[in-house]
């Protein structure tokens, strides 16, 4: 009696157990497509086995509940990368907002810059028109109206350009909003896990919890350490914290030289955060190194071809007899920092330009021959303003390609680690099918062993006469 009461009890133990795993099982196919669900196993154990007469006799199995299939250093690998693909990604799309500043489709002037490398030919060019004829007054109107193209232009770049830069400004102190959010939510699901699972998979609350951390590798660099009871501390890729378990530490903004910088604390980690990756790492390098750079070239070109232009004018002989101070053409620039937003033109007389050389007569052409020949000089950086203009927009160019190819290279690296990653911790169906027809056998083979248990049990209760058991 004793061997069948404890045959009856295993069967039960394997029909309990073969059920718990079908529910497991039966989860995961109901979150087959549920965001950031993590594929759970039954976890199967052993039980002691039971000792009787000095035999060793088993006890059965238990399914102790179910344990997620992740990895963390996948996972944790998985979010590295997908910190620098951000970065690329959003850095590569302000730069390609700023190449287009100077790209006009087909030649045409049709950019907010117009066509600056044109602009400077044309205005040189209308000084070597004006050779041939230096008292022509439409000549003169056409070197003043050059100008004011080649002014307009530079001056119309500078303002997109720190247009671009205040939308950028803009972009990141809502992208420090969004990681605020997210900080504040793990920092709570930090706390309802040590609560409820301390040493174990914490189940749907870490599914939970990568989901806000995958969110937040996208919007800044951070490093993951992982504290007692299955806590987890965040910090900036340069060690400034920002959760410590249930804790959390916010992003502040503030206003320095007209742009927004971050702090935690009372540290500025505005510069850190623009090498550590995610969106905001980019969105500040464009704003803060790209777009800069791209004003100080047109600065230094503005500044020059300004300043050398009306030197050589107010050192000639114009048609209204002034020798010497005839005038600037252009606004006179006071250092190179912001002298292409500020480059216009204030002439407004044309028999201001001083064609003849000081103390020749009107008909001179030696200063209008002097100005075209700025065309071909180095004052610019020790380049002539067109090499000057094509050098800076092949550099932009070259370096949105650089970024470009980054991205694409980083984009697959993502891509190859999401793939693996899927592979351990997504639902697979066809898995699941497989797993639950074997739990379907295991099921139906212990119900046939407990069926032929109760019928001998059934049976020997009634002195061996076979009984049907219904």
């Amino acid at each position: 009696m004793g061997t069948i009461s404890s045959a009856l009890s295993l069967t039960s133990q394997a029909l309990d157990a073969n059920q718990a795993a079908l529910n497991v099982i039966a989860n995961n196919v109901a979150n087959a497509n549920t965001p950031g669900y993590t594929v759970e196993a039954p976890n199967w154990q052993e039980n002691s086995p039971i000792q009787i007469s000095g035999v060793s006799n088993g006890d059965g199995a238990t399914v102790t509940g179910a344990t997620s299939q992740r990895s963390r250093v996948l996972l944790e690998r998985l979010d590295q990368q997908q910190q620098l693909s951000s970065a690329s990604g959003s850095r590569l799309a302000a730069l390609n907002a700023i190449q287009a500043l100077f790209t006009p489709d087909s030649g045409s002037a049709s950019s907010a810059a117009g066509n600056i490398g044109s602009d400077v030919t044309g205005f040189f060019n209308s000084f070597s028109s004006l050779e041939a004829n230096p008292t022509n007054s439409a000549l003169r109107e056409q070197a003043l109206s050059s100008a004011s193209t080649l002014a307009g232009d530079i001056s119309n770049a500078a303002a997109s350009l720190n247009q671009q830069r205040s939308g950028l400004d803009q972009d990141a102190v809502g992208i420090a909003s969004q990681v605020n959010a997210l900080t504040g939510a793990i920092a709570q699901l930090n706390q309802q896990i040590r609560s409820s699972s301390p040493n174990a998979d914490a189940g749907t609350l870490e599914d939970q919890r990568q989901q806000d951390l995958s969110q937040l590798s996208q919007l800044i660099g951070i490093n993951q350490i992982t504290t007692e009871n299955n806590g987890l501390s965040i910090t900036t890729t340069s060690g400034q914290l920002l959760v410590s378990n249930g804790t959390t530490f916010q992003l502040t903004t503030g206003s320095v030289g007209g742009v927004t910088d971050f702090f935690v604390g009372s540290t500025d980690v505005t510069a850190q955060l623009a090498s550590g990756g995610g969106s905001l790492g980019g969105v500040l390098t464009a704003r803060d190194q790209d777009i800069p750079n791209v004003l100080a070239s047109l600065d230094q070109m503005a500044y020059n071809v300004s300043t050398q232009t009306n030197a050589l004018n107010n050192a000639g002989t114009d048609l209204a007899g002034d020798n010497g101070n005839a005038g600037d053409i252009f606004s006179a620039p006071t250092q190179v920092a912001g002298s292409a937003a500020s480059m216009s033109v204030v002439m407004t007389d044309p028999n201001h330009i001083a064609a003849a050389s000081l103390g020749q007569g009107t008909g001179d052409n030696s200063n209008a021959v002097a100005m075209a020949n700025l065309a071909s000089q180095l004052i610019v950086n020790g380049q002539t303003p067109s090499n000057f203009y094509s050098n800076f927009v092949t550099t932009l160019g070259s370096t949105v390609s650089n970024v470009g190819t980054e991205n694409t290279a980083q984009n697959a690296s993502v891509a190859q680690l999401q793939t693996q990653n899927n592979a351990l911790s997504s639902v697979n169906l066809n898995d699941e099918a497989s797993a639950m027809t074997t739990l379907e056998r295991s099921y139906q083979a212990a119900s046939q062993v407990f069926s032929m248990l109760n019928s001998i049990m059934a049976s020997a209760l009634n002195l061996g006469v076979q009984t049907s058991v219904s």
